[in-house]
């Protein structure tokens, strides 16, 4: 914007800058509207952005209502979890039965002959881990499915090089190092427990090229890790019975044994330990609560955004907007749609969900539990039952009022792009102002900068004439 550089108190006698400055400020003023305007606009995206976040808030809670998993949670107990657990998936029918547990899962466990002398190298070779299962009698060993890894140890490897190259093989057995007065012992361990999840360890020394030769099998040379290694712990499934029937697993999980339902032994039992799933109604009723809360919250927001201040005389920022009470109109003709997809309810009322004074939904809870306890599958039917027009269910209706509100052609977008189109159209009216303002500046300061100096020169000329007249009443006298 231009500035007054030289325009001031000329020989007239004009304050020319003062007037300037406060001739500029008149043409300025559209700049203040335009500025309230601003704020208005991005005061209601704003406004629109929270309410968009609450419609979504509303869809989210709508979706559980209106798919399968909102309403097929089960409670599981136990009782007694110290020795049995138990959980179950979504929709597992109610049942009970009874567990006890006669063995835990077991890892198998090595550990080597005494090796002396401690931090000694063992020799140069191959160790070779397989894992498979065991059998008892006759002792034999079966190879699993997977491919035998094998370690390369160098002459100078100690014992604890060993077992750091055992670890890094990623061979399904982990190894470490016990050291007691007989000298250190390689401890081997499975990672897993099971039956199934046995291994074997086998040692190749230096040029052999047969693992399974005798000379591989004596007690010098890498050979000692193998030759009077004891097993001090056999890999074992855990064992139970269920409902007298005998069970196992490879571990103490039960994954698969009850359909639906997945139970962990914690330690052996000394009585039946009862397992119970029924449907979970408080889930159900939670998922209602939330449904209630978030329709709430955004009625809530509306409320206040379109009131009138009576004794004020003012109205909420958008007091008055028709898109907003269109808005309000369609969320609460959601809530009070009637559903032919339950013969028994049809409305939100019927289970005790009401509208009250001002749109707010309020639930009788014993109405509500009653409903829950006598007709389950009613109530889910009137909010999620799907069949097109009246037959779909009331949560069914919201959910899809709320996926066309917040689509990128829905409601809030829309509303969006037209609140932001108005910023635009804001921020060029203060740039056509303020260079209508800037034009105005330079031809006002030209004029009053002309005026100044037309004014000096006549009070120049003036004086001059003051100063002739009184030469001349001197000389005439």
């Amino acid at each position: 914007m231009a500035t007054i550089s030289s325009v001031g108190v000329g020989t007239a006698g004009l304050d020319s800058a003062s007037i300037i400055k406060k001739l500029v400020e008149l043409e300025k003023a559209p700049l203040t509207t335009l500025t309230t305007q601003k704020a208005t606009v991005n005061a209601k995206i704003s406004a629109f952005g929270q309410m968009k976040s609450l419609v979504s808030t509303l869809s989210d809670a709508a979706s559980k209502l209106s798919s399968v998993t909102g309403w097929n949670a089960v409670s599981t107990t136990s009782s007694d979890s110290k020795y049995v657990s138990a959980t179950a998936v979504g929709g597992t029918l109610p049942t009970t039965f009874s567990v006890e547990v006669q063995s835990l899962a077991k890892a198998q466990a090595t550990a080597s002959s005494a090796l002396l002398p401690v931090g000694g190298a063992l020799g140069a070779g191959t160790l070779r881990l397989e894992l498979g299962k065991w059998s008892v009698s006759p002792s034999s060993f079966t190879p699993g499915s997977g491919v035998p890894v094998d370690i390369a140890i160098s002459a100078s490897d100690k014992l604890s090089d060993v077992a750091s190259k055992i670890n890094g093989a990623n061979a399904g057995v982990t190894a470490s190092i016990l050291s007691d007065a007989s000298g250190e012992r390689l401890l081997l361990r499975s990672k897993t427990t099971g039956e199934a999840a046995g291994f074997r360890l086998s040692a190749m020394e230096g040029g052999d090229t047969d693992i399974t030769s005798a000379a591989n099998t004596d007690a010098s040379g890498l050979s000692r890790l193998v030759n009077g290694s004891t097993v001090t712990q056999a890999a074992a499934d855990a064992k139970a019975t269920v409902n007298g029937i005998a069970v196992s697993s490879g571990t103490n999980t039960f994954a698969s044994t009850v359909s639906g339902v997945s139970f962990t032994a914690v330690q052996v039992t000394t009585a039946p330990i009862e397992i119970s799933v029924a449907q979970d109604t408080s889930a159900v009723s939670t998922n209602i609560d939330a449904f209630v809360s978030a329709y709430n919250a955004i009625n809530q927001l509306i409320n206040e955004a379109t009131k009138f201040d009576s004794t004020a005389g003012t109205g909420a920022l958008l007091q008055g907007d028709s898109t907003t009470i269109s808005l309000q109109n369609m969320l609460r003709s959601a809530v009070q749609t009637v559903t032919t997809g339950s013969s028994v309810f049809q409305r939100l009322a019927d289970v005790g969900i009401t509208q009250q004074r001002g749109g707010d939904l309020a639930v009788d809870s014993t109405k509500l539990k009653k409903a829950m306890t006598e007709n389950m599958d009613e109530l889910k039917n009137m909010f999620r039952n799907t069949g097109g027009g009246s037959a779909d269910g009331v949560a069914v209706k919201v959910k899809a009022m709320a996926t066309n509100l917040l689509s990128d052609a829905g409601f809030f977008k829309s509303k969006d792009n037209a609140l932001q189109l108005a910023l635009k159209r804001n921020a060029s009216e203060v740039t056509r102002v303020n260079d209508k303002v800037d034009a105005f500046e330079k031809r006002i300061t030209a004029r009053y900068n002309a005026l100044d100096t037309q004014m000096s020169s006549l009070t120049a000329l003036n004086a001059y004439i003051s100063q002739q007249v009184t030469t001349w009443n001197k000389s005439s006298g």
